[in-house]
This record gives C-alpha cells, sequence and structure tokens, in this order.
C-alpha cells in the first residue's frame, strides 16, 4: 500500500501506542491500535498480520525468560476451549468483506469501551461463566485479535496476579500461531517488510509500557481504564460513523 508521510507519520505513533498498551497493560494492544489505524486505512488484512507478527515478537521476548512464572494448567485448560471458536473467527475474517470486519472490529472495540467508560469492568465468577468468556474470547481474537478483555477477565480470577502478564503473553503466542498459519495457508500477504519497520516504534513503546507495567495495574488502573475507554469510544464512534455515511 501506498501512504502519504503523514499517514506514514501517524501509523508509526499508532504503533508506538500498540506497544505501550500491550506491554503495560498485557492486553489490549490490538484493540486499542485498530481503531486508530482504520481511520487511516479500512484494511484488516493490511494492518491485521503486522499486529500478529509483532504479537508473535514481543510475547515470546517478554516471556521466554520468564518460563518458570507462566501457569501452564490454565494456557492447557483455556486453550481446549478457545481452540475452535479462534478458527471459526479465523474463517469468518478471510470470507467476509473487509467492510463488514471493519464494521465488526470497531462493535467489538466500542463494547469494551464502554464497559471501562462505565467502570463496569467484565468479571468471572462460576465456572461455565468462565468457559462462555473463553469461547467468545477465541472467536473475537480470530475476528480480529480483540478478544484479550475478554479472556483475561478469566484469568484474573484462575491465576496468581504474579504470573498474569507473562502467562497472558504465552496465551497470545499461541493464539497468533494458529493467526498466522491460517493467513499462509489461504495465502494472505503477512507484510513482512512493514512488520519489520514498524517494529522499531512499537519496541519504542513496549520498553516504555514494561516500565509503566506496575503503576497502570496497582495504582490507578480503573481510572486509567476509564480514559482509554472515553478515547477509544471516541474514535471508534467516528470511524464507525465515517464508514456508514
Amino acid at each position: 500500500m501506498q501512504f502519504t508521510s503523514l499517514q506514514l507519520l501517524a501509523i508509526s505513533l499508532i504503533f508506538v501506542w500498540s506497544g505501550f498498551v500491550r506491554a503495560g497493560l498485557g492486553f489490549g494492544g490490538a484493540a486499542l491500535s485498530l481503531p486508530l489505524l482504520f481511520l487511516v486505512a479500512d484494511e484488516p488484512l493490511f494492518f491485521l498480520p503486522i499486529i500478529a507478527l509483532h504479537l508473535l515478537f514481543f510475547s515470546f521476548i517478554t516471556a521466554s525468560h520468564k518460563i518458570k512464572r507462566i501457569h501452564w494448567p490454565f494456557i492447557k485448560t483455556s486453550m481446549q476451549w478457545m481452540l475452535i471458536p479462534k478458527l471459526a473467527g479465523v474463517i469468518g475474517l478471510l470470507s467476509l468483506p473487509a467492510q463488514w470486519m471493519v464494521i465488526i472490529i470497531y462493535g467489538i472495540t466500542m463494547f469494551y469501551a464502554l464497559q471501562w467508560v462505565l467502570q463496569k469492568t467484565i468479571t468471572s465468577d462460576s465456572l461455565w461463566a468462565d468457559r462462555v468468556l473463553l469461547i467468545l474470547g477465541g472467536y473475537f481474537s480470530g475476528v480480529s485479535l480483540v478478544g484479550a478483555p475478554l479472556i483475561a477477565a478469566v484469568a484474573m480470577r484462575q491465576i496468581p496476579q504474579q504470573t498474569y502478564r507473562d502467562t497472558l503473553f504465552v496465551l497470545w503466542f499461541m493464539l497468533v500461531i494458529i493467526k498466522v498459519t491460517a493467513f499462509v495457508i489461504a495465502g494472505v500477504d503477512l507484510q513482512w517488510q512493514w512488520a519489520g519497520l514498524l517494529i522499531i516504534p512499537a519496541a519504542i513503546g513496549h520498553i516504555m509500557g514494561l516500565k509503566a507495567h506496575n503503576y497502570l495495574l496497582t495504582r490507578q488502573a480503573a481510572q486509567v481504564h476509564q480514559i482509554l475507554g472515553i478515547g477509544l469510544l471516541t474514535i471508534s464512534s467516528l470511524g464507525l460513523f465515517q464508514l456508514l455515511y
């Protein structure tokens, strides 16, 4: 794809933001960056492979040296419930028109944003609720890589806080491997060159996010989520309005 200098600057800054959120919160890099990227270009199959490759890289380097802190029972159980919905979501991504997928991604993102604005964070309080959230999270992850908040809600209840982020990074790695494999089988361009160029701003954001991780999770997490939700809801509403009208 061809972009103007201003568009390239905007995309670079969005990937700094994506890396910051992913490393700082442990999830949300795609959910909080895709609406911004779609304001630049409504091309899910251009941006999603780039984000997927970045997820593979950063989740690997973050969790690989902390293997002892990974909660493997949660990985095993959650993957059993997410695998089939994940594949169904990927099939939907590859078969539906691009405009439909953008609308779906905006809708999912706005749902998360409303939860954060109202400070009604998704929670799980039973085994069956966990399973439903994992199934939905797996499907949304397959469609657009924005299923993380649903999966994280289950992880918060089932695994110790000190293993939370590193366990999620391993889970993201496994889920993204499935998505990238499907892209390869379907002949989707993985945008290797763009992923390589944009890994620099993403790495800058990643380092910033690592430094801010403890503050974001332990000090004013609710307020941070509310501010993010307001921004995300505004951007997604503008993008959806622009797309439809």
